[in-house]
């Protein structure tokens, strides 16, 4: 008997097949994508989840996209949203920047042979706000895919255009509320998955948020709103959390901060400052801190603060695997303009914590001159990111009565040919290549044993977007984060093993409600 493909004409209903496998119907119309060079993974890119937020939609919630006609070619990122350059290490390969730029990217397997619908990751990337976009290499969703799930990634508004609140704002507001636009874009990419996903063959039921340093912070703040309700079943944060100096602030503070930058850029109204172009605004913004427009408590996304909402029980009750990196922080942070001395990291314990600087020098000891570079490297990274991931983890742990999990990534990059200086470590962002299982993307001089743990830390975050639980046949055991097992924290390098938390009595010191800044 001859193969299918050797009968007339049934090649050619084969290939047709194929070809329409690439095509997919959401509710806004037909989307035509690409194949991974194994043809086993479909990806398509630049779909619109939003209307572009530009002229009187400029700080709008997102709103319904318009349908279309015909196919819309899937195959190019669409434009990140405006920022500045902020960050050296970040790659893009998109047409931004814009403010229309609220498109998302799916990378989807072949359905299986049962046609059982997939588990669903969406990743939300960092970046402080302030810039990133879903279009980086590193991002990259292809080698998740090929573990079984669906990945997508989506843009979201930024800076000023993300997070202003002002006081005309909250008056035209549905809901007496403004700022925290590109939160709620994230929410409305949510609503595109639970909507969308059947279509390329996921699950709408489970679905798992990861993000990175703002999008991690995002994380947490998408499981406490109320306005995800039924979008999440499993989250997975990676050095951030909106807790302790990496919380909302208040509405007030945001309005206030909005209302200066109008006076700064030369608009009497609302109408004026809406009538100002892209780069009119963001010149503006980007002087003196770009930093100034963060989430604030608007009393909509945010009805209170982010940890007032998880100590009341309000947040989703979902598994959570959670985490950070061993070097966060540098020691120059801590020194500032100081040498590097156990004298001078003293005098500025004392000036950061003033009521309470002997219990501090206790957990950050300074009998010596490279024991204070070491104890200000723990506490410059503890202070921007390691505290508030723990926080997080710990009141989720508290009250979602939901399986925890937690990490340390000890897997220091190598550095590139030709650097000068010690390496850096584990640092902030280092994880993001490991866990995508997309080394090449960063031109370094990787290890047989870097690819083990790309190897490694990729299954354990898809097992968890299946299951709930990272553990699966040929890891190591990953143990649930619980006090009976004295806080197990997962230390994820070439020779992983789960230990007791060493660093607990830090955390607990920097908790204490008093003498601190």
């Amino acid at each position: 008997m001859r193969p299918f493909a050797a009968i007339p004409g049934i090649a050619m209903m084969l290939a047709a097949s194929m070809m329409a496998a690439e095509q997919v119907h959401i509710d806004s119309g037909a989307i035509e994508g690409a194949t991974s060079a194994d043809g086993t993974v479909r990806i398509y890119k630049g779909i619109p989840y939003a209307a572009p937020p530009v002229g009187d939609l400029r700080w709008k919630p997102p709103q319904p996209v318009a349908a279309w006609t015909g196919v819309r070619q899937a195959t190019e990122f669409g434009a990140r949203c405006a920022q500045g350059r902020i960050y050296d290490d970040m790659v893009f390969r998109d047409k931004g920047p814009s403010e229309d730029c609220l498109y998302l990217n799916v990378w989807a397997p072949l359905p299986p042979p049962d046609r059982k619908p997939m588990p669903v990751m969406v990743w939300i990337h960092g970046g402080g706000f302030v810039a990133g976009a879903s279009s980086e290499p590193r991002q990259d969703g292809e080698n998740l895919a090929h573990k079984g799930v669906i990945v997508v990634s989506m843009n979201y508004r930024l800076g000023v255009f993300g997070f202003l609140a002002h006081p005309e704002l909250t008056r035209e507001s549905d809901h007496n509320a403004s700022g925290n636009y590109g939160l709620r874009d994230q929410v409305a990419a949510l609503q595109w998955v639970h909507r969308n996903i059947e279509a390329f063959g996921g699950n709408p039921y489970n679905v798992t948020i990861f993000g990175e340093s703002a999008g991690s912070m995002s994380v947490s703040a998408l499981l406490a709103t109320p306005l995800t309700d039924q979008l999440i079943e499993k989250a997975i944060g990676e050095s951030g959390a909106s807790f302790g100096t990496l919380s909302a602030v208040p509405r007030l503070i945001a309005e206030t901060k909005g209302t200066e930058f109008a006076k700064q850029a030369g608009a009497k109204s609302l109408a004026e400052l809406r009538a100002k172009s892209t780069d009119e605004i963001l010149q503006v913004s980007l002087k003196p801190d770009p930093f100034r427009f963060a989430a604030d408590i608007d009393g909509y996304f945010l009805p209170e603060p982010v940890g007032s909402l998880y100590k009341d029980e309000m947040e989703s009750h979902v598994p959570l695997l959670a985490g950070w990196n061993a070097n966060e922080g540098g020691a120059d942070e801590i020194f500032e303009k100081d040498k590097p001395t156990a004298k001078n990291f003293v005098k500025r314990v004392k000036a950061l914590y003033p009521l309470k600087a002997d219990e501090v020098l206790k957990v950050y000891p300074a009998s010596n001159d490279q024991e204070a570079i070491k104890s200000a490297g723990d506490l410059a990274g503890d202070r921007f990111i390691a505290y508030a991931t723990w926080k997080w983890i710990e009141m989720h742990l508290l009250t979602s009565k939901s399986p925890v999990y937690r990490y340390q990534f000890d897997q220091a990059p190598p550095q590139a040919a030709g650097a000068k200086g010690g390496s850096p470590g584990a640092y902030h962002s280092a994880e993001i290549e490991f866990v995508f299982n997309v080394l090449p993307s960063k031109n370094l001089p990787w290890r047989p044993e870097d690819t083990k743990v790309a190897d490694l830390m990729s299954s354990y975050w898809t097992n968890f977007a299946k299951t709930g639980d990272p553990n699966g046949p040929g890891l190591p055991k990953w143990p649930q984060y619980t006090a009976d097992d004295h806080y197990p924290v997962m230390h994820l390098s070439a020779t992983p093993a789960a230990e007791p938390d060493g660093h607990r009595d830090r955390y607990l010191v920097l908790d204490a409600p008093y003498g601190g800044k």
